[in-house]
């Protein structure tokens, strides 16, 4: 497949694909004899493994080591497989939500406070808002 091929099938720009052969991600495609970069159908699978993997928070660079790991399964060291890898990604999106939890609390009641300005805020010891806090 051609390089435009492959990145409409994906839903991807064609700029995607030779910016992910530089990061490791996908292997240089072979060339025709006209010296077209010609991709295996199976760079669409993995193109869209790499998008779905990012859409679940995964860096490009976790997405790399869990390609490769999936690559050399029989080189997939304790903590490099992607069960391993999704419970600790869990972990941090659980511990995100719980800070924007905290962060929405705090807005609500600065809004409910009717907190208008930032510095009146912060020098007012019962405002709400962690101003106060900070601005100590």
């Amino acid at each position: 497949m051609r390089p435009a091929e492959v990145a409409a099938a994906a839903g991807v720009n064609p700029q995607t694909l030779r910016y992910y052969e530089r990061r490791g991600l996908l292997d240089e495609p072979v060339r025709s004899l006209g010296g077209h970069r010609m991709y295996p159908t199976e760079a669409v699978t993995t193109l869209r493994v790499i998008k779905a993997a990012q859409r679940l928070g995964f860096t490009l660079a976790e997405i790399s080591e869990l390609l490769d790991a999936a690559r050399h399964r029989h080189a997939v060291g304790e903590g490099a497989g992607l069960q391993a890898r999704a419970r600790a990604k869990l972990a941090d999106v659980e511990a995100k939500i719980a800070d924007l939890t905290v962060i929405a609390g705090s807005l609500r009641a600065g809004i409910a406070a009717g907190c208008d300005d930032l510095e009146t805020c912060a020098g007012n010891p019962d405002c709400p808002l962690p101003f106060s806090e900070i601005a100590q």
